[in-house]
C-alpha cells in the first residue's frame, strides 16, 4: 500500500483539478502543517503534568515537544507571565502525512461512539480544527503507564481558500466526517 502523500499526488490532484475546475495543478489544496497542541492549566500546580503530557505527545507523533507559556498574568487563575501551561508540536512533510494515516485510520476508530468527526469545524479558510478527549486513543500509549486522561487538539492547516475546498480535500485523505 503506497503512502498517504503518494496517494495525494498520484489519485488526488487530479480528481481536486477536475472538481473545482483548477487549471494550474499550483491551485490545488494541499496540507500545509498539523499542529498538535495539549493545554494543561493543572501545570500550575503540578509541574509533573507537564513532564508526562510532553513525554506523550512525543511518542504520538515522533516529534520532539515544544513547551508553551503564558502570555499574560492572570490573578483569576493564579498565573504568571511566562509559566509553563502546555506544549505542542507543528508536523510537516512526511511526518505530517504519517500522522494523519494513523489519526483517520487507528486512533480515530478506537475512540468509544465514533459516529465521525463534526464537518462544521471548519474557519472559514480551509483549515480544520478536532479536539480530542482522551490521548489514550493512539496506540503508542500506554494505558497502564498514565497518570491522567489528557485531551489534545489537532489542527490541519491546508492551502484551501475555502472551507468546501478544504472539506473535499480532507474527505479524500480519510477524514471520517459525519453527515
Amino acid at each position: 500500500m503506497a503512502g498517504l502523500r503518494e496517494r495525494y499526488y498520484q489519485e488526488y490532484v487530479p480528481l481536486l483539478m477536475k472538481e473545482f475546475n483548477y487549471k494550474n495543478i499550483m491551485q490545488v489544496p494541499k496540507l500545509e502543517k498539523i499542529v498538535v497542541n495539549m493545554g494543561l492549566g493543572e501545570a500550575i500546580q503540578n509541574i509533573k503534568v507537564l513532564d508526562s503530557a510532553v513525554e506523550e505527545l512525543t511518542a504520538i507523533t515522533g516529534q520532539k515537544t515544544v513547551i508553551t507559556k503564558a502570555r499574560k498574568s492572570i490573578a483569576a487563575f493564579k498565573l504568571r507571565e511566562g509559566m509553563s501551561i502546555g506544549c505542542m508540536v507543528t508536523l510537516r512533510k512526511g511526518r505530517m502525512y504519517d500522522f494523519l494515516d494513523k489519526l483517520v485510520n487507528f486512533s480515530l476508530p478506537r475512540v468509544r461512539d465514533f459516529r465521525g468527526v463534526p464537518s462544521k469545524s471548519f474557519d472559514g479558510r480551509g483549515n480544520y480544527s478536532l479536539g480530542i478527549k482522551e490521548q489514550i486513543i493512539f496506540p503508542e500509549i500506554n494505558y497502564d503507564k498514565i497518570d491522567k486522561i489528557k485531551g489534545l487538539n489537532v489542527t490541519v492547516v491546508t492551502t484551501a481558500k475555502t472551507d468546501e475546498e478544504g472539506r473535499y480535500l480532507l474527505k479524500l485523505l480519510g477524514m471520517p466526517f459525519r453527515e
